[in-house]
């Protein structure tokens, strides 16, 4: 029997927008990895929701922003699959410290909002 951690997040996408319109290539470097900044092409929605994939696994890492960086948490997705998630540098250490065998991600955004929901299911022999 597995124990999880979850982490959910809801972002506005107007916000993403703002931000992206204001700050462009400084904002899309300090939050996303190379991949991601090629994936999205800029795209708001695209851009909203990996925002919130980012946030919903920092929670479920129990981290909150400031104990792991932005691009230590990757959305990864090869063409005819379903986004997945790539721990880099801290949050790939906090994970491990926490016993999780697999984070599983969904995502989705419609209208003004992004959605990312993430449950990560803990090894059997560091459950208490």
């Amino acid at each position: 029997m597995f124990k999880h951690v979850v982490g959910i997040d809801i972002v506005e996408i107007p916000r993403i927008q703002r931000v992206l319109e204001r700050w462009g290539e400084r904002f899309l470097q300090r939050i996303y990895t190379p991949q991601e900044i090629i994936y999205c092409r800029g795209r708001s929605p695209q851009l909203a929701s990996r925002f919130a994939a980012k946030e919903a696994v920092m929670k479920a890492l129990g981290t909150g922003i400031r104990g792991v960086g932005w691009r230590d948490v990757e959305v990864v997705r090869a063409r005819g699959r379903a986004p997945s998630v790539q721990l880099h540098g801290r949050a790939q250490r906090r994970a491990q410290a926490l016993g999780i065998a697999e984070l599983a991600l969904s995502l989705t955004h419609s209208g003004q909002y992004a959605l990312a929901s993430v449950v990560g299911a803990l090894e059997e022999a560091r459950q208490p």
